[in-house]
């Protein structure tokens, strides 16, 4: 291990990431950012989102998330602050514990490693996604065209004047159907409860009775389309019937990657997102979350990067303070 003492480790290289590198450098305080292995961002939400639309700027690019951070960090490592950025790419984190001396011991993927006085978490999260045929390869052609979408706020507007599709079988989905129905009276909604049992009640069923979003229990056992994912026609169900819609949404559940965090010991909770105070410390001291990870947040790019800048800007105020006493 190098004995040297980084000021500042960034672990995941989503909006949040590259954000909180952004931030920590233009402090001008040295980073350490591990962006993650090729496995790591086949894990992504950014590997399902190709346009972001709900973002000032990011229209114009092919990948909306992937490609501004790139331009990013291309930039930090070659301007006036580059000999504060350490970017070890394709890299990610395996192991973090803490030392009696109160530093952050990272062990990399490539099994080196490294001593940090503080870091910051911003592995992220995935939706879950729906098990068509045994495994989920039906979906990816519509989610990367975004014929099938996940997250309401960034995506909702994609369903004006679409029939729609909502795969999911509790409450949560419900309430997706009815907002999306509520804010943009879709010509016909529905909620495919896929191999599960119908657990929608209360409110949220009387809302679907009231707008007419049928709630059809049945395995889909196919996605219908064409154009590669760009064109979605339906599902087919179990028993042969085919469900005709333009748009769907997925609404299952997040995946929350708080494996490392949840190795330290910072407070989960109850969904597995990380608990961070105003500035986004975890219970853990030295350990702040950002992004997706951090519990209690919107989960949009505008947010993490809000989240990343709070914390970057809190470790630089604990930084500053250290500097004036041992100077």
């Amino acid at each position: 291990m190098s004995e040297y003492i980084y000021p500042v480790a960034i672990i995941g290289g989503g909006s949040a990431g590259t954000m909180a590198a952004l931030r920590t450098v233009l402090n001008n305080d040295e980073t350490l950012f591990f962006p993650g292995t090729a496995q790591d961002k086949k894990r992504s939400r950014a590997l399902w989102v190709a346009k972001v639309e709900n973002v000032p700027g990011h229209l114009g690019y092919k990948k909306g998330i992937e490609q501004p951070n790139r331009e990013s960090l291309q930039w930090l490592s070659e301007g006036e602050f580059k000999e504060k950025f350490h970017w070890k790419k394709n890299t990610g984190v395996t192991k973090v514990t803490k030392n009696a001396d109160g530093l952050f011991e990272l062990t990399d993927s490539k099994d080196q490693k490294w001593l940090a006085r503080y870091i910051i978490i911003a592995t992220g999260v995935m939706d879950v996604q729906p098990i068509i045929d045994g495994d989920i390869e039906a979906v990816f052609p519509y989610a990367n065209a975004q014929t099938i979408d996940y997250c309401l706020r960034c995506d909702g507007h994609h369903v004006l004047g679409k029939r729609t599709a909502v795969i999911g079988h509790g409450n949560g989905a419900a309430w997706v159907a009815v907002m999306l129905y509520e804010r943009y009276k879709t010509p016909k909604m529905s909620v495919l409860t896929h191999d599960k049992k119908s657990e929608i009640s209360g409110d949220v069923l009387e809302l679907c009775k009231k707008y007419g979003i049928e709630i059809i229990e049945g395995e889909i056992l196919s996605v219908l389309g064409k154009d590669n994912g760009k064109t979605l026609e339906g599902f087919q169900l179990a028993g042969g019937t085919i469900h005709e819609c333009d748009w769907a949404f997925t609404s299952l559940g997040m995946l929350v990657y708080n494996e490392l965090a949840k190795s330290l010991g910072c407070e989960l909770d109850e969904r597995g997102f990380v608990i961070g105070d105003a500035k986004g410390m975890t219970s853990v001291d030295g350990v702040y979350v950002a992004g997706d990870l951090r519990a209690n947040t919107k989960k949009q790019i505008y947010t993490a990067w809000d989240t990343a800048v709070d914390a970057g800007d809190a470790i630089n105020a604990k930084l500053r303070a250290l500097s004036r006493v041992t100077s």
